[in-house]
């Protein structure tokens, strides 16, 4: 094993949020940053129907349906498999190519592509992942719908963080505690989708 991979692991496993999402049931560390993020940006009410884009391992998707509660609907969608997940409806695929009925009020999208190392690969990777996301909302949000998106700093946050301002009423960079500080991973909250 690399020695950045020993590293990592190591960091891992020592992790508080990891400790934590062991200990509460939840399947990963994500989870928290979706829990902070509603904390401070209210994102959920009971009833709700949510998508949530890029779902494995259902971190996300654990947190949404208890907070949709009672009433609600969440839609786990992702090309790999997810195991079952209590009031959560799963659909296995590229949301890019599924054909998604019906309306949401809040589209989740944590998806990320397989990341090859190469930072411009990867932010023309993830811009194209945030602009499907986008488009999706387009065609199935409400329209005081909100979508949260995770994005990467770098050359093509701005083109994402463009896309968002001409979609939608309302913009906000966040960065979780959750996130690891070192990372360049944000998420971006839009509310009130314009009149397309």
């Amino acid at each position: 094993m690399a020695k950045s991979s020993k590293e990592w692991l190591q960091r891992h496993v020592s992790d508080h949020y990891v400790k934590k999402a062991r200990k509460e049931g939840y399947r990963s560390r994500a989870a928290y940053k979706l829990i902070e993020i509603d904390q401070k940006h209210a994102l959920f009410k009971p009833g709700m129907t949510v998508l949530d884009l890029g779902a494995a391992p259902g971190g996300w998707s654990q947190v949404a349906a208890q907070k949709v509660k009672p009433g609600g609907k969440v839609t786990a969608i992702d090309v790999l498999e997810i195991a079952p997940i209590s009031g959560v409806t799963i659909l296995r695929g590229d949301f890019r190519q599924l054909s998604i009925e019906g309306s949401a009020d809040l589209v989740l999208s944590d998806v990320a592509p397989n990341l090859s190392g190469i930072p411009n690969v990867d932010q023309a990777r993830l811009l194209e992942l945030a602009g499907a996301a986008i488009q999706l909302c387009r065609k199935v949000l409400k329209r005081d719908g909100v979508l949260l998106v995770k994005a990467f700093h770098g050359e093509a946050f701005d083109e994402v963080r463009e896309e968002l301002n001409k979609t939608f009423l309302n913009v906000k960079v966040v960065k979780p505690p959750a996130s690891r500080g070192e990372s360049a991973e944000t998420y971006v909250v839009a509310r009130g989708l314009r009149g397309l």
